[in-house]
């Protein structure tokens, strides 16, 4: 079994649990949209801290954002960033995934996302001055 596997597992688990409980009325939307997106933080805190223990410090924000778009993105997702395929109605998790990595680097953020067309998505990361 391949490294990517039980990751791919695991998120396809958390998202199914989501839409059930969403489906069954358990509860609402928006908390559960708030919990994926705090799990994908916490994710991509501990990833980000993993992948970096051996790195010099990043220079600028803009090193930063190489590093993400680059070495933590096909960490996790095996592929460019540009042809990410994911689940479109649940980027909470990898908006998440995102932020917790760049709080982790010490950079204050918020990640959205948007589908304009499947399966492409765009993130916009828009990052706060301290």
């Amino acid at each position: 079994m391949s490294d990517e596997t039980p990751f791919q597992l695991l998120h396809n688990e958390v998202i199914q649990y989501i839409y059930t409980s969403d489906e069954n009325g358990e509860t609402e939307n928006g908390r559960n949209i708030t919990k994926l997106e705090n799990m994908g933080f916490r994710v991509g805190q501990g990833l980000i801290e993993r992948l970096t223990k051996d790195t010099s410090r990043f220079k600028d924000e803009l090193d930063i954002m190489k590093f993400i778009c680059k070495d933590f993105w096909t960490c996790v997702f095996k592929k460019q960033i540009d042809n990410l395929r994911t689940n479109h109605q649940y980027l909470a998790f990898t908006c998440g995934l995102v932020r917790g990595a760049l709080s982790s680097l010490g950079v204050k953020s918020i990640v959205t996302a948007e589908v304009s067309i499947m399966p492409a998505c765009k993130f916009q990361v828009m990052i706060q001055k301290m």
